[in-house]
């Protein structure tokens, strides 16, 4: 989000769109009154700014135009401190959105100032976009949250045929709304999806058993969501919404990012229901009972980052934060929550996305990730790929005969196995490790099933270091690697910089619907909130954790049997 979202302007920020493109392509760029740099430049960048208020921050950059002397207006401008910061988010953002009264304060100029303020992000976006070498996507996030309850989705043009004014929450709430327009913006020439972001926040709204005018999700639902969203966000500053330690007490690495604090507002009680893995079962049960699926869903990652800086992701280059006053310093970020979400120090510097496609093309980046050939991490450039098939060798000499074998024999992630093949599905597996980061720990491979009508799941260890073996039983010994906690460093002498399997599926039931998708473990390293303690000489409570282990999860590949 940069300074054409209304909340982050209000925050602070005064980054452009430009800006922003500048920042992720690799350039320094002055965030949060600071010059920073990303390590690693992106490949690609969708800046995602929220539609509802587009026209108000139109009317707040640009002196001169209507309303731009407006009390309130000159209030958000000139809001610089936290407390009155809040209180200006408070009454014309969190009210607005989350109850749908008084959509707009009174300086809001009409829909000719969405149109302004949209033709210019949509201006900054072509201007740099370099195909090849760093390629920008045209979208915007879709911000509705009906009773607190999060359902943000960020919609992606595949390419410059996009609409005069996006379709806000503003006029309409409801999913269902959104992926109507969207269809007639398909009729109309466009090339569009839309991704859901931050499940965990949900409040049981997205995955559901009804829509949100309480009518039993039916064939039409399902048909209009699987047409218009391909992938779901993994991860974000906001939490990894991929499972949550109470739901899931045999999954060892469960308690990761999972912003706990988040329940502390708007009761946002975490629920089994909430995240992704229960959402990729429970789309199961709805093909078993409607013959289709409305959760299948590929993996990306996000920042939501609120300071126009995308793909500040490094643990150690926090150090001013993700939502401008609240936590652009060290004393803000152990005091202070952010925009009545979670505590400061819960929130974790975001993800990212990787695609496998084939060129640095919007259309081939947006072509993969409609057919959900994508992956996610927590913020390590950390690769996987995953492919699965019935005729696969045992073993492959590398990584190329692997893809090769993968690409002729099989289907990749986002796909769907045949069915009436002989034997149980055989995975190939890869994953290599970010060339600036520790090693990776292991590959597992997480398998969900339906039997006799329930939902069930198995985690599998497929590849493992430092020559471990899988136990009977399954487990794997623990990798002892830890951390200097008094310099930060991370161990460089264990794990492995490449792993990879060949793994079949030892449970297979060919009568029996399955997903199966990758996550990857690497070694420990210092959480953002150790460097705070190293170089700030601050103190987080105990209960904060110093060290992480980061990964990266694979989308899925299916298994349907013939109906």
């Amino acid at each position: 989000h940069t300074s054409a979202s209304m909340d982050a302007f209000i925050g602070g920020n005064r980054v452009s769109t430009e800006d922003a493109y500048r920042f992720a392509r690799g350039e320094e760029v002055m965030i949060n009154g600071r010059p920073m740099k990303l390590k690693t430049p992106l490949d690609f960048c969708a800046v995602t700014d929220h539609a509802e208020y587009l026209g108000e921050t139109y009317t707040l950059l640009n002196k001169g135009t209507p309303g731009y002397d407006d009390p309130v207006a000159t209030q958000m401008r000139e809001a610089d401190n936290l407390e009155d910061g809040l209180a200006l988010f408070v009454k014309y953002v969190v009210t607005p959105n989350r109850t749908g009264e008084k959509p707009h304060p009174d300086f809001w100029q009409g829909f000719e100032s969405v149109k302004s303020q949209w033709r210019k992000n949509f201006q900054a976006t072509e201007k740099f976009n370099d195909p090849g070498t760093f390629t920008t996507i045209h979208a915007y996030e879709w911000s509705s949250a009906p009773r607190a309850g999060n359902l943000h989705r960020n919609v992606f043009f595949r390419d410059t045929v996009v609409p005069d004014i996006p379709f806000s929450a503003v006029e309409g709430r409801d999913p269902q709304q959104l992926w109507q327009w969207m269809k007639e913006q398909k009729a109309k020439g466009s090339k569009v999806f839309a991704i859901p972001h931050n499940s965990n926040g949900s409040k049981g709204l997205m995955f559901p058993e009804a829509d949100l005018s309480g009518e039993p999700v039916d064939a039409d639902y399902i048909r209009l969501r699987s047409e218009m969203e391909p992938a779901i966000e993994m991860m974000q500053i906001k939490g990894n919404s991929e499972v949550f330690p109470k739901f899931w007490p045999n999954d060892e690495f469960a308690d990761f990012e999972t912003a706990p604090s988040i329940q502390n507002f708007s009761d946002r009680t975490f629920e089994e229901r909430n995240l992704v893995r229960y959402g990729l079962k429970r789309g199961l049960n709805y093909q078993e009972k409607l013959g289709m699926n409305p959760f299948k869903y590929g993996f990306v990652g996000g920042t939501d980052n609120h300071n126009g800086s995308p793909g500040n992701v490094e643990e150690d280059n926090y150090m001013v934060g993700s939502h401008g006053l609240v936590d652009q310093t060290a004393e803000g970020r152990l005091k202070n929550t952010i925009d009545g979400w979670a505590t400061a120090y819960d929130i974790n510097p975001g993800a990212i996305a990787g695609v496998w496609a084939e060129s640095n093309t919007r259309e081939a980046i947006w072509d993969a990730m409609k057919r959900k050939e994508t992956f996610a991490t927590s913020g390590p450039r950390i690769k996987v790929r995953m492919f699965g098939g019935f005729g696969f060798e045992a073993s492959y000499p590398g990584y190329l005969a692997m893809v090769e074998s993968g690409m002729k024999g099989g289907v990749p992630m986002g796909g769907d196995l045949p069915t009436g093949q002989t034997g149980a599905p055989k995975f190939l597996v890869w994953a290599a490790k970010d060339p600036m980061g520790p090693n990776l720990d292991r590959i597992q491979i997480i398998k969900g099933w339906m039997e006799n009508g329930e939902m069930k799941e198995q985690i599998y260890n497929v590849a493992v270091s430092d020559t471990r073996e899988v136990q009977s039983d399954g487990s794997v010994a623990p990798l002892e690697a830890p951390v200097d906690l008094e310099t930060g460093a991370f161990n460089t002498d264990k794990g492995a910089p490449e792993l990879s399997a060949v793994w079949e599926d030892p449970d297979f039931d060919p009568e029996e619907q399955a997903f199966y998708y990758t996550r990857v473990i690497q070694l420990p390293t210092a959480r953002w909130t150790l460097w705070d303690e190293i170089r700030e000489g601050v103190s987080y409570p105990e209960s904060v954790a110093k060290t992480i282990q980061e990964r990266a999860w694979g989308s899925p590949i299916w298994y349907t049997p013939k109906q």
